[in-house]
């Protein structure tokens, strides 16, 4: 699949740029054959998001006052963008455990590109990621959530939603290649999701918290993206939402893809 080491010194740009995303797909195609062998991982990473549905649309639900008062559609925009976070965590699992395995050593002695290891691990678990939101708007469709939005603009909201959790799918690239273990590796990932995710807009409407904590979700990039994403959705004008998220995003990208490439090639 890759030249030998001594050929790539010798390439031209472009055979280079073939070369590397040969390396990309090679190493994507890898990590999603393991999915399919390790089906259990797509149950469970199902299983949590669906049960954060049922419990916040059945039991709190009834009790949470919601701007249009169809508490469903506020909901699913916020699940949405939990589910793609917490998809992107395994990341930090996934690259933690081939580093204990000595798989990453292998690739790095390997006449490959220094950055397909990573952009191979996070596309693949993009992949898996779009499973996972389409299974939640399956189960959203069952409790009662649905688009009012145009086309185009649904379209917009769900490609916000897998482009938002795979720019967090870099910070869980560094993060796992900063830990020692999986176990820390899980810990690690999930610790900034939390707050983030809780202290938000994803569940109840950010005007009812303290000013204190109202000063924080109403910047911080996981209300900012639910929020576009739940105008777009909802047919709603987006306003600046939609720009903020979008900065969020590609601020994410540059500041953690050099990270993370810098941390693989000096481990």
């Amino acid at each position: 699949m890759v030249a030998p080491k001594s050929q790539h010194s010798s390439l031209n740009f472009g055979q280079r740029i073939s070369l590397g995303v040969s390396d990309i797909v090679g190493i994507t195609y890898r990590n999603l054959i393991h999915m399919v062998r390790t089906p259990q991982l797509l149950v469970f990473s199902g299983i949590q998001p669906i049960m954060f549905v049922l419990l916040f649309r059945y039991v709190f639900g009834g009790a949470i006052a919601t701007p249009g008062g169809n508490y469903v559609d506020y909901l699913l925009p916020g699940i949405f963008i939990q589910t793609s976070l917490f998809g992107g965590a395994s990341t930090a699992v996934g690259l933690s455990e081939d580093l204990k395995g000595g798989i990453i050593d292998r690739f790095r002695a390997l006449p490959m590109s220094r950055s397909a290891v990573l952009a191979g691990r996070t596309i693949a678990d993009l992949a898996r990621n779009i499973l996972v939101v389409v299974l939640m708007l399956l189960v959203g469709f069952l409790v009662g959530f649905r688009f009012h939005g145009s086309a185009a603009q649904n379209i917009v909201g769900m490609v916000l939603v897998v482009a938002f959790g795979y720019a967090f799918s870099w910070v869980f690239a560094a993060v796992g290649l900063m830990v020692k273990d999986p176990e820390t590796a899980q810990i690690a990932g999930f610790l900034p999701i939390f707050p983030l995710v809780f202290a938000s807009s994803a569940f109840v409407p950010v005007k009812t918290m303290p000013i204190w904590l109202q000063d924080f979700a109403n910047v911080q990039p996981v209300s900012v993206t639910i929020d576009a994403v739940r105008d777009l959705v909802t047919g709603v004008p987006v306003g600046s939402w939609l720009w903020q998220s979008g900065l969020w995003t590609l601020g994410i990208l540059v500041v953690f893809i050099p990270l993370a490439v810098y941390r693989y090639r000096h481990i």
